[in-house]
């Protein structure tokens, strides 16, 4: 990702992130700082609870521990640099640093997507294919799976990446955004190269519309077979799970298309930074809750990992001894 530095005279780039006074800046670093702290800590107890308990060592749940640690890395690469310039006077990213944010976001965003479509995936199997669901989804298939939604979006964004940091820099370096968005950095760019902003536009569009129709296909065939079903627990269990995935990828995906696949992407920038904060802070921070607050056997392991099962027996004990 090395420029020439005849083509190249941007050594670092600034980050506006969100212009305000002193104290609003404060403020907004006391809010982001809660949310990425409740973020982390929700994403953790995820892991945490399906490593922990060996009823949740089942493929659906490992997936799902997989992408609460794919969350932790994803609002990583963002969350802790906006804090940063929330109380930093010079907002400054260096050229190098920049680019990796812009490859680690895109390629954990992109681990999001694969992983949404290997739960749908196994949804899938489970529910429409249930006797034939333990020789297909074997222990090697769920760890292929599992590294293939790690290394994908980590492999696909090399190309993108390369070739966007090759761009002629020669000023200015302003970036209105909180993020090293690739959009806003081909705009810097001292000329236009058409190549890469098709490359670039290829990939994501490709990406997102795949994976995003495969989820769609899966849980559509899923629900014709959960309405086929004759027992009301089976379909209340089975639809109970699917909405939480539901939630989740529309709330992942809805504001990711409106960013990157809308027709030529030129949305006022006010409207790209806050659409931008739905899918990298807020997207994160509300997962733990949509698949514990709607998942009995999460909400079990969580307070077994935890210890508050125990503590709930001991106590409901204590109150029948008196």
């Amino acid at each position: 990702m090395n420029v020439s530095k005849k083509e190249n005279s941007v050594t670092h780039f600034i980050l506006l992130g969100f212009p305000a006074s002193p104290e609003r800046q404060l403020l907004y670093f006391g809010l982001f700082s809660a949310a990425y702290t409740l973020t982390l800590m929700g994403n953790t107890a995820i892991a945490c609870a399906v490593l922990g308990d060996r009823h949740l060592h089942t493929p659906m749940y490992i997936f799902l521990g997989n992408f609460s640690l794919v969350e932790i890395c994803y609002v990583t690469t963002t969350v802790p640099n906006l804090l940063a310039n929330f109380l930093s006077t010079t907002k400054s990213i260096s050229f190098v640093s920049c680019f990796a944010q812009f490859y680690f976001f895109f390629s954990f965003g992109c681990d999001e997507g694969i992983l949404l479509s290997i739960l749908a995936f196994d949804r899938y199997l489970a529910i429409c294919r249930p006797l034939h669901y333990p020789r297909i989804m074997t222990r090697q298939l769920c760890t292929d799976l599992v590294v293939f939604g790690w290394s994908c979006g980590l492999i696909i964004f090399i190309t993108p990446v390369v070739f966007i940091s090759q761009l002629p820099y020669c000023g200015p370096n302003i970036i209105n955004h909180f993020v090293c968005d690739p959009v806003p950095i081909m705009m810097l760019s001292c000329s236009e190269d058409t190549t890469t902003q098709f490359i670039y536009s290829t990939f994501s569009s490709v990406f997102m519309i795949g994976t995003f129709l495969f989820i769609l296909c899966s849980y559509a065939l899923v629900i014709l077979a959960v309405l086929r079903m004759p027992s009301k627990a089976s379909k209340s269990k089975a639809f109970s799970t699917c909405a939480s995935h539901l939630i989740v990828v529309f709330l992942f995906f809805g504001s990711v298309t409106v960013m990157y696949v809308s027709p030529g992407s030129t949305h006022p920038v006010e409207v790209q930074k806050h659409v931008s904060l739905l899918y990298s802070v807020v997207t994160p921070l509300l997962n733990p809750l949509i698949y514990s607050l709607r998942n009995k056997e999460m909400k079990a392991a969580l307070r077994k990992v935890f210890g508050y099962e125990n503590l709930f027996t001991k106590h409901k004990s204590e109150i029948m001894r008196s």
